[in-house]
């Protein structure tokens, strides 16, 4: 028997939680559901393949959810909000979210973002379940999800991790902000590629901490960034 893929809905407004747990249910994922943040990082202890996040929350909101339990959490994270603005949009996806669902929204549009995220999530899990790389003193492991230089562990984020594998598996290629944008987060994810910048210049700074002359993500100027 194939295991129900598990989901986490979070959020405030207990008619949106209902009905999104419905129709989820109704397309066979198995469903937790939280009303406020604390506990829904409780609920996220039981390792959920998807969140679905609301950002205002009394008490603790989204964002604050997300940056919480993103480090344990490797799945995939979408933020719903009634908040359109761009600077929610990139700050959602800094902390660790993978898209962003503006309020209201379809059940169609859910379902579709939901499955493709967890498509997408299968399709890397599969793809490199057993692949341990070694670049010079950079050892990341895929199925562990870690990064070690010199045998010091590199506590990355989620897409931060992504993008070191994307870069060091094509080493020498240049890869445009854009381009890193669509092949990490996604062709359906909704959000701007300068995110890129800010996930690279927090990934050179936490690499530096450990060995402060490498130069394993090298910026091509007015082209983009590639693993040297």
């Amino acid at each position: 028997m194939l295991l129900k893929e598990k989901i986490l809905i979070v959020d405030d407004e207990v008619d949106i939680v209902s009905f999104m747990k419905d129709s989820l249910e109704d397309e066979g994922y198995e469903i937790l559901t939280a009303h406020n943040g604390y506990d829904a990082i409780q609920l996220a202890k039981q390792n959920p393949h998807l969140v679905l996040l609301d950002v205002m929350m009394d008490g603790i909101d989204g964002f604050e959810v997300c940056e919480k339990i993103r480090s344990n959490l490797s799945g995939p994270i979408i933020f719903l909000s009634a908040c359109q603005e761009e600077s929610n949009r990139i700050k959602g996806l800094l902390v660790g979210g993978d898209d962003y669902l503006i309020k209201p929204f379809s059940l169609t549009e859910l379902k579709a973002r939901v499955y493709a995220h967890i498509r997408r999530e299968k399709r890397r899990i599969e793809s490199y379940a057993y692949e341990v790389k070694q670049y010079g003193e950079v050892t990341i492991d895929y199925k562990g999800r870690m990064i070690h230089i010199n045998g010091v562990n590199i506590d990355l984020t989620n897409k931060q991790f992504d993008i070191v594998w994307l870069l060091a598996e094509n080493k020498g290629q240049v890869f445009s902000k854009s381009h890193i944008y669509e092949r990490v987060w996604g062709l359906e994810a909704n959000g701007e590629d300068s995110t890129v910048t800010e996930h690279i210049k927090k990934i050179r700074a936490k690499f530096q901490a450990i060995k402060e002359d490498n130069t394993y993500i090298q910026t091509v100027w007015g082209v983009g960034y590639r693993w040297g």
